[in-house]
């Protein structure tokens, strides 16, 4: 920066010796630049290192504008964000220039007369990359002059120009995007005529506005953001439009749940004053993110709009406060999530799903529960060697942890769990069941199982997991959760043959 301070005009450009490049030659020289030094070419980009960011980098290799299609909630607007760090720290240009002219190669009116005028000695400004990036949400509002230009009534009043002068003119976004990137998000929203005027820049790169006899060449990269079902629903991409963008690059969710614990521990708000991210056990994480993965898979929820990554962030911050709230009442520091708060989630579930017939009519609550018990059942098969309840009885004496648990909740036996009590009485509800905690403590990793507390949540888990696998019965109240033998609470739900009136025939 303190070199290119010196740099005041056209003729310090020339004696510095500067070559000018156009955008596409910058963006790909920089990127093999950090590919030679191996470098992050695009940050906080999570599980797309073998998919989507080889064609990225092949698109930017070959100078394309491309489009990213994809399902809300796949980084599309923060990968395009994300170009920026690929443009030249500063670069240089005409002081004053509406549209970044160029200091060696101007384009727009202003700066042709003042280099008629002042020549070597015009004075050349630096702007910053975070200058060069603009992006618009299309829209069905959007208007060619939004994007283009238009007349501009007023200066061509306070300037004293005929319409016709090319000084009266007001440039749109895109021409103030000259030496840059711009970026369309939802594509699929802007108008069939509006689209239509994007071909020129794409094809020939250059800008026609209204019926003005002049052509502005443009020095930038275009990309485009779309959702597959703005293509039925909303709108379309003209054919035309679709045969110039020269790379189309389909994103997708998380490959793994690894991969999604990784984007929403990087997304969520987790470090909250005394609270720290560490006193989120591991399984908590992988519930989460397997509720979103449950919801991709449902037949229940209409997969053509998709579950965004901000589902599982979501539900991590709201499971987070809810621990939170529980400690601020009772004036405790030491706090963990628990099972219990899995229930605090389903508003995030509910506002980022959407149903088809057979979930309306289940209930978008309902739905949610369904997501959450299958997520906890998915979990706890990783940990827990769970048979199938179909093979129950076979598979029970395999395992005499699992055999003893059952039996012991056969025995008439119940488990009641202080869920919103504090931390003392929580544990102490979960301190008698020695059976849960040998079956615990034969599968469960220790590094999970640090101190009470922990092993009480882990309790609860298990507790949980054989209900949503229909080992036991739950009954819920708001002091506590009751946990009993499935097979007695079905008998003594049935009515007895006393109270049932008999017709005798």
């Amino acid at each position: 920066m303190q070199k290119i301070e010196k740099i005041k005009t056209i003729k310090d450009l020339k004696d510095s010796g500067y070559h000018i490049r156009s955008v596409k030659e910058e963006l790909r020289q920089n990127l093999l630049d950090k590919l030679d030094k191996n470098e992050d070419v695009f940050p906080g980009i999570i599980g797309y290192d073998e998919t989507i960011v080889p064609e990225l980098q092949n698109a930017i290799l070959s100078q394309h504008d491309f489009i990213l299609l994809g399902l809300r909630g796949q980084a599309k607007s923060r990968i395009l964000r994300n170009l920026v760090n690929l443009l030249d720290e500063y670069i240089p240009i005409i002081k004053g220039s509406e549209i970044n002219d160029n200091p060696f190669h101007p384009i727009s009116k202003f700066s042709r007369e003042i280099i008629e005028e002042m020549g070597d000695q015009t004075p050349v400004e630096w702007i910053p990359r975070s200058q060069r990036y603009n992006e618009k949400l299309a829209t069905p509002d959007v208007s060619i002059a939004d994007l283009f230009g238009d007349i501009d009534p007023i200066k061509a009043a306070t300037k004293r120009l005929h319409y016709a002068h090319e000084g009266a003119l007001h440039f749109g976004i895109i021409p103030r995007t000259n030496r840059g990137i711009f970026v369309i998000n939802e594509l699929p929203d802007l108008q069939p005529r509006i689209q239509v005027g994007l071909l020129n820049i794409l094809e020939e790169k250059d800008l026609q506005i209204r019926g003005y006899p002049l052509r502005i060449p443009l020095d930038i990269l275009i990309a485009f953001s779309a959702n597959p079902e703005d293509y039925t629903n909303r709108g379309n991409i003209i054919t035309p439009l679709k045969d110039r963008i020269d790379s189309q690059i389909i994103t997708h969710y998380p490959l793994t749940i690894e991969d999604g614990i990784r984007i929403t521990n990087q997304e969520a708000w987790q470090n909250r004053g005394e609270f720290s991210g560490d006193r989120i056990p591991h399984y908590f994480r992988e519930i989460v993110e397997h509720i979103a993965k449950e919801a991709r898979e449902s037949e229940l929820i209409d997969q053509k709009s998709g579950v965004s990554a901000r589902l599982p962030i979501s539900c991590l911050e709201l499971m987070i406060s809810n621990a939170e709230r529980r400690v601020n009442k009772f004036g405790e520091k030491d706090y963990i999530l628990r099972i219990s708060d899995l229930q605090a989630v389903i508003p995030a579930i509910t506002g980022k799903i959407e149903l088809v017939y057979e979930g309306e009519q289940e209930g978008v609550t309902n739905v949610a529960k369904i997501l959450i018990g299958n997520a906890i059942k998915k979990v706890f098969d990783k940990y827990f060697p769970l048979p199938d309840v179909k093979k129950k009885k076979q598979a029970v004496l395999q395992d005499t942890e699992l055999e003893k648990l059952l039996n012991w909740f056969a025995n008439n036996n119940i488990a009641s769990v202080d869920t919103n009590g504090n931390n003392k009485s929580y544990i102490e509800s979960l301190s008698n069941l020695k059976v849960v905690e040998s079956f615990v403590k034969k599968y469960f990793p220790a590094d999970e199982l640090k101190d009470e507390l922990v092993l009480a949540v882990a309790k609860e888990f298990v507790l949980e997991a054989l209900y949503q696998s229909s080992y036991l019965s739950k009954f819920e109240s708001n002091e506590q959760v009751t946990y009993k033998d499935l097979v007695e609470t079905i008998f003594n739900s049935l009515p007895d043959d006393d109270d049932q009136d008999v017709d005798y025939v």
